[in-house]
């Protein structure tokens, strides 16, 4: 197996059901044994504040949990983008400057991070999973971008990424959400 990790996985119209229907993957991790990743653009609640308390003031505003997958969504998972030259406290890199942060270690201040997300369960892919997947055309596999963990609208990024593509995938932009309505 390709190491995807700090790829993303872009869902294509074989992808018809929540939560995957029109999704952006962030890959975390990616080996023999398996992948993990988090949805990017699927905001779940609002309010981090009374969900959080305590990750408040060091997560990106507006303070949204996002579902990061549909694998064991009753915990959460920090990602964030380390600021250039720093290491934040409890933050392991999983590609660059982007990583996991430990949600039971100390809080890290906001300025350690560009950006800083938290993330209802995962993505998870056992070995072969996700391979198999691309093969059959549910996914694309295409460079992120450091901006695309930070993207304010989330509810664009799927065009937006298929739209800096090269050749005919930068077209399924333009694709209406239900093909029959084409």
């Amino acid at each position: 197996m390709t190491n995807l990790r700090g790829q993303l996985l872009v869902a294509t119209s074989v992808i018809e059901g929540e939560p995957f229907f029109r999704s952006v993957i962030y890959l975390l991790d990616s080996d023999e044994h398996g992948a993990v990743g988090i949805i990017l653009n699927y905001p779940l609640d609002p309010n981090i504040d009374e969900l959080f308390p305590q990750w408040s003031e060091s997560v990106d505003r507006p303070g949204t949990l996002y579902l990061g997958g549909p694998v064991d969504t009753q915990s959460a998972m920090a990602v964030g983008i380390a600021r250039e030259g720093t290491t934040p406290a409890g933050w392991q890199s999983a590609n660059g400057r982007i990583g996991i942060v430990d949600l039971d270690g100390p809080v890290p201040s906001f300025g350690d991070f560009a950006c800083l997300r938290l993330y209802a369960g995962y993505a998870g892919w056992s070995a072969g999973q996700l391979e198999a997947e691309i093969a059959e055309g549910s996914w694309l596999v295409v460079p992120a971008l450091e901006s695309d963990l930070q993207h304010a609208d989330t509810s664009s990024l799927w065009r937006e990424v298929l739209a800096r593509q090269t050749g005919d995938t930068r077209f399924w932009a333009t694709l209406p959400d239900q093909l029959a309505d084409n």
